[in-house]
């Protein structure tokens, strides 16, 4: 794809969405890394239901601690995997009174090394709570970036690679989310909207629906 289409594709995307945000109800960067650590095969709505319940009594590493894991599975039995999530986000917690003073590290790496946190999570969190302008590769974006041609690739990895070498740096901090979006709502798994794509004629996807 030439740098010319990648630019006006973003700059579409920017101009329906101009300050596009996560899904995901939060409102500081731990409750954020909860958040998306139990968004794990499961929808933001769903996660947004139980973290309704579960912020207003547990919002810190230390108040979850507190709270158990028995008592934490609890409040998030409606959500899949619900009982490896709760395990996980009492060791994170854990680990952050631990080793972080229970402050959210703003590195990788360091995100890396906590229970149930992945490398897209911790991009999540990174652009999401502390503006880094990174990529975080799930099942939307991977669709997106394969069918589009804006970063095609053969694992989540090599897409987030190209989509951050390849994105205009004026659009890279919200790319994430506009990609995110765009594969949840247009450019859906089964049958993509492609007649209400704003970027139709613009894709490399050879199987446009009518």
């Amino acid at each position: 794809m030439n740098p010319q289409k990648r630019h006006e594709i973003f700059k579409r995307l920017r101009a329906a969405n101009p300050h596009p945000k996560t899904e995901l109800t939060y409102r500081t960067p731990y409750e954020l890394l909860v958040a998306v650590v139990l968004s794990a095969q499961a929808t933001d709505k769903s996660v947004n239901l139980a973290t309704a319940k579960l912020f207003p009594v547990a919002s810190t590493a230390s108040k979850v601690m507190e709270l158990g894991e028995q008592r934490l599975a609890e409040h998030i039995k409606t959500i899949g995997l619900f009982r490896t999530k709760a395990k996980n986000v009492i060791q994170l917690s854990r680990l952050l009174l631990q080793n972080f003073n229970g402050e959210i590290p703003q590195t990788r790496e360091q995100l890396e090394s906590l229970p149930g946190v992945g490398r897209k999570t911790a991009n999540v969190v990174l652009n999401t709570a502390f503006g880094q302008p990174t990529m975080a590769v799930d099942t939307h974006i991977f669709r997106v970036a394969n069918r589009t041609g804006l970063g095609p690739g053969k694992d989540p990895l090599e897409v987030e690679q190209k989509l951050l070498k390849f994105t205009p740096p004026e659009f890279l901090m919200h790319a994430h989310h506009w990609l995110i979006l765009h594969g949840r709502y247009i450019c859906v798994a089964r049958k993509p909207k492609c007649p209400e794509c704003r970027i139709r004629e613009l894709c490399d996807y050879r199987g446009k629906t009518k």
